[in-house]
């Protein structure tokens, strides 16, 4: 705590203050010189005629006598005093009044004391300042800061200055779109006049909106490094506090800092907490929040508009802001910042990189590949994963054994290595795994099985990893089918070998589930119920999500939808015993290798599963009514149309890996999901919507 600080604390100056009232004047008046004696004593003296001058405090009950010059008390005390008590001060009085019609000489005068006015004062408002003080201090803390009690409808907008270390926008990768977007609101506040020249009016506002850590703070900084603006940053919750009208006067205070500096950039991170839907909910209609909301709408495009002030903002629910607040006028520009493809997680581990020391065998083109659904806080959580496992080892250089680890540590948690497993359950593990791989090797449309592992990690007691060759964003049913029979493969195993099942498979039987339910319900797949979509799907965000939601199909439909799902699920689990038990011999010797080694890679299981052969594909979609597929097929790109894959393979229908099958088709990348508890797991198909990333444990 520095010197300014304790010198503008309120309460030192209390008490100074308090100090100043009580102490300081009993200091000024000083003591008197009188000597304290016994009250006979000093009667005595009245008595005996040595005294001249009697001084009668009444309120102190105390008598102060001069003696004559000649006749000291004791031989030394020519002042003298004495207390009385307070039924004694009759008499007292009556003794002097004697004594001075005695003798001529002495007189004597009675003094009552006068409380201190300002003394007084202070006592009685004490109380009062007791109360005003505690609540100052309650403001305070609720307000971040003594000095800020009386600002609290200020904004709390950080106004980056030149000190500020600058992020660019080559600090950013794999959002190469988002980039170009927000270059141009950087040129145009550079050179207005070549915009201006067509007519064309830059964007008041840009919304980012995208899963978590995909980059849009960042892309925010890069901003606040490269404008050469004022640039002002707040986030969404500093805009709403106890106090009724405290963020609609902070909303007016911030857009007032930035017009009075204009040309100028606000950005407001995680916009949501304070642009939610209106209306919304349980509660009120018109709360604080509100308020908050309807003062940024007029700022950003209200009757009095005064230019100059561009709003960036970012998101990762624009699905519950409102829709005023989403409107051409406000935010013109609503730029999609999602998980970067094989390209951008090159680029951005790139990045991450630079200034590490990495081996010589270390392909950051491999780790992208091997990164699948990543986004850029992921990849720069992967380079920083291995450069702390290399300093844990005492390494110099970070190697691709290091990437492989810190890898499986971000998709699926550290390995338990003092974890104890049986005899038995390593067993049933391994059969379960296996039993997942084999599954996973045997269908033709599912990416090739990068590894299989028994070693306990997060949540798991072991895993099956299978990795696409590239991004993809669609998938045919047939491909689906094709994962459902993996993710029962592990189920499979365990009652095939053991008779029974375990608890292994719940979250294997979870996800396949949540699969079949959304080929029926979402993708149009079941050919007894069409391509009609049940079910509206619109979570409540407001009302707990589900809360309150409503089926809009019959119950009879209801009873069709669980039917079709069982036909589903249970046609892969018959399909996945199938393979299993035509591939037994391979089974067991996977399960050998993996209770000995714990891990096997893409080599081993190539020279395991040898004699696996593909399966046929699934080509059991009927639906098609009165509508004749055709029989012509569709036409060949021409090759200098065809965009080459990373993979090598064009239009990505190269072949999958060492087995020659067709890649599987994913809406998003995704990597593997460990399951609840123990067993394998599998990559999650998609289930629509914008928003990929690494699925968490």
């Amino acid at each position: 705590m520095n010197r300014r600080r304790i010198l503008r604390s309120w309460w030192l100056w209390a008490i100074v203050i308090i100090f100043g009232f009580v102490v300081l004047p009993n200091i000024l008046s000083g003591g008197d010189d009188y000597h304290g004696v016994n009250t006979s004593d000093a009667l005595k003296q009245v008595s005996a005629g040595n005294v001249v001058k009697v001084v009668i405090d009444d309120k102190a009950q105390m008598i102060k006598l001069d003696l004559k010059s000649g006749d000291r008390f004791q031989g030394k005390y020519t002042k003298i005093s004495a207390q009385y008590p307070s039924g004694a001060a009759d008499e007292v009085y009556n003794t002097l009044s004697a004594a001075s019609a005695k003798s001529d000489g002495l007189s004597f005068r009675t003094y009552v004391a006068k409380d201190n006015t300002w003394l007084s004062l202070l006592f009685s408002l004490l109380p009062f300042l007791l109360i005003f003080g505690v609540l100052f201090f309650v403001m305070s803390q609720v307000q971040g800061g003594g000095n800020r009690v009386m600002s609290f409808g200020k904004s709390k907008a950080k106004l980056v200055s030149k000190d500020t270390p600058k992020t660019t926008f080559a600090d950013v990768a794999g959002a190469d779109e988002a980039i170009q977007e927000l270059d141009e609101i950087k040129e145009f506040l550079a050179n207005p006049a070549k915009f201006q020249a067509i007519g064309a009016k830059i964007p008041k506002g840009v919304l980012l909106y995208g899963p978590p850590g995909t980059g849009k703070t960042l892309l925010a900084r890069a901003v606040a490094g490269e404008a050469g603006v004022p640039f002002y940053s707040i986030s969404g919750s500093d805009f709403v506090e106890m106090f009724v009208g405290v963020g609609a006067s902070r909303v007016r205070d911030l857009f007032e800092q930035a017009k009075s500096n204009a040309p100028a950039i606000i950005f407001v991170d995680e916009i949501d907490a304070v642009g939610r839907h209106r209306g919304a909910g349980m509660g009120g209609g018109h709360d604080e929040r509100e308020q908050t909301l309807n003062q940024m709408l007029v700022e950003m495009d209200g009757f009095d508009v005064k230019g100059g002030v561009i709003m960036i903002a970012a998101t990762n629910r624009p699905d519950i802001l409102d829709p005023a607040l989403l409107r051409p006028g406000r935010f013109d520009r609503q730029i999609a910042v999602g998980a970067p493809d094989v390209i951008g997680r090159e680029a951005v581990l790139k990045v991450h990189a630079k200034g590490k020391p990495f081996a010589a065998d270390v392909d950051l083109g491999v780790i992208a590949r091997r990164t699948p659904g990543f986004t850029g806080a992921d990849l720069a959580n992967v380079i920083n994963e291995a450069a702390l496992l290399t300093a844990r080892n005492n390494g110099r250089l970070i190697t691709l054994a290091a990437l492989e680890e810190s890898i499986d540590r971000v998709i699926a948690g550290p390995e338990r290595k003092t974890r104890a497993m049986s005899d038995k359950e390593k067993r049933v593990t391994a059969y379960h795994e296996a039993g997942h791989a084999l599954t996973a090797w045997a269908m033709p449309n599912l990416d090739p099985v990068h590894k299989v592992t028994i070693l306990p990690r997060g949540r798991s007691l072991g895993h099956t990893l299978v990795l696409p060759l590239e991004d993809r964003y669609t998938q045919t049913r047939a491909e689906i089918l094709d994962q459902l029979v993996y993710a029962l493969g592990g189920r499979a195993a365990e009652e095939l070998v053991f008779h029974e099942p375990t608890t292994g498979a719940s979250n294997d039987i979870e996800k396949a589930t949540k699969l079949a339910r959304a080929m029926v319900t979402e993708y149009g797949m079941s050919t007894k119920l069409g391509a009609v979509k049940y079910g509206t799907g619109d979570a409540e965000p407001f009302m707990g999500r589900d809360y309150g939601s409503q089926r809009d199909y019959s119950e009879d439909i209801a009873a069709d939808i669980d039917a079709e799902v069982r036909d589903l699920i249970e046609g892969a689990h018959d399909e996945a015993w199938e393979i299993l038990q035509q591939y037994r011999d391979a089974l067991d010797a996977m399960v050998l290798e993996l209770v000995e080694k714990e891990t096997l890679s893409k080599d081993d299981l190539e020279r395991i599963l040898e004699p696996v052969r593909k399966r046929p594909p699934h080509n059991t979609f009927t639906a098609f009514g009165k509508r004749t597929p055709s029989d012509r097929p569709p036409v060949d790109i021409p090759p200098s149309l065809r965009k080459h894959a990373v993979n090598g393979s064009a239009n990505g229908n190269g072949a999958n890996g060492a087995n020659g099958a067709q890649p599987g088709v994913t809406p998003e990348p995704v990597t593997p999901q460990p399951p609840a508890s123990g067993g394998g797991y599998f990559g999650p198909p998609p289930t629509g919507g914008e928003y990929g990333g690494p699925p968490r444990p």
